[in-house]
């Protein structure tokens, strides 16, 4: 299938139109992310999701919970960003150039967005390259503080993970937990997740494309549910079988080919 099913939307796009994107880990999969459910061999979330990436198994187990990410966030930290991902940037100056509205929501806690020149954006389930205390209140921790990963030693936990070597908050020595939206906390508990932000956008768009979501998450159904009344196109972007909700046109293609020939057409590379 060509890209033309998307190319035509965005063309109708008026130049000071509303532009909102929402990717999922579909989009990451050609930088050799795993996908977290969808039917690819590695999909990260097939098994103990509903237990391991839980703020109640991190209470239960902090050495359990850091070692199962640190597992994880190997292959995020050694990725790159692909094509989909650096299309998508172009579309954003594109239709900013334009006087146009844009925000891309993304699912995922990855940087291959940010590395590849996004902007206007908002992680709602956080960010893999940043921490917080479990202190609420502190400066590194909820409602507003964090500290980049790279400003904590994590060697001593990695060299012998035990309770006595978890990384600790430098503000007030507490236990430090993933910047990460856990499946038992929601999506007020953290300012970073900037939900307002995106359900504002969802209330006004003319055009949202979902690339690589399989609409398993409350961000999408909440999204869907805000713009339902300004009745906008709404265009899925995946490979995969998963079928999208009612009111959804899926295009069965990869953003890694699909969105770089659609910004070729339009001018925006």
């Amino acid at each position: 299938m060509s890209a033309d099913p998307l190319l035509d939307p965005l063309r109708r796009l008026e130049p000071r139109g509303s532009l909102l994107v929402v990717t999922g880990a579909g989009i990451s999969l050609a930088s050799g992310i795993p996908t977290f459910r969808g039917t690819d061999r590695d999909a990260i979330w097939k098994r103990d999701v509903m237990e391991l990436g839980t703020w109640g198994y991190f209470e239960e187990d902090p050495v359990g919970s850091w070692r199962w990410y640190l597992s994880r966030f190997d292959l995020v930290f050694g990725a790159k960003p692909n094509a989909g991902h650096t299309a998508l940037a172009a579309l954003e100056r594109w239709h900013a150039g334009r006087g146009g509205r844009f925000l891309l929501v993304t699912q995922n806690i990855d940087t291959l967005h940010e590395q590849a020149g996004s902007r206007a954006m908002v992680k709602v389930h956080g960010s893999a390259d940043r921490l917080r205390c479990t202190r609420s209140g502190c400066v590194h921790g909820a409602p507003r503080g964090s500290i980049a990963r790279a400003e904590v030693d994590l060697a001593r936990f990695v060299e012998r993970p035990c309770a006595e070597r978890l990384p600790r908050c430098p503000a007030c020595g507490a236990v430090l937990r993933q910047h990460v939206l856990w499946f038992d906390e929601t999506y007020d508990s953290h300012d970073d997740y900037a939900f307002d932000r995106v359900l504002e956008a969802a209330h006004t768009p003319d055009l949202v494309l979902f690339v690589g979501t399989s609409f398993s998450v409350g961000a999408t159904d909440a999204i869907l549910r805000a713009g339902r009344h300004m009745r906008p196109t709404v265009l899925s972007l995946d490979p995969g079988e998963h079928a999208p909700p009612p009111g959804v046109t899926g295009l069965r293609l990869k953003a890694e080919e699909a969105l770089p020939a659609v910004c070729r057409a339009l001018g925006a590379v």
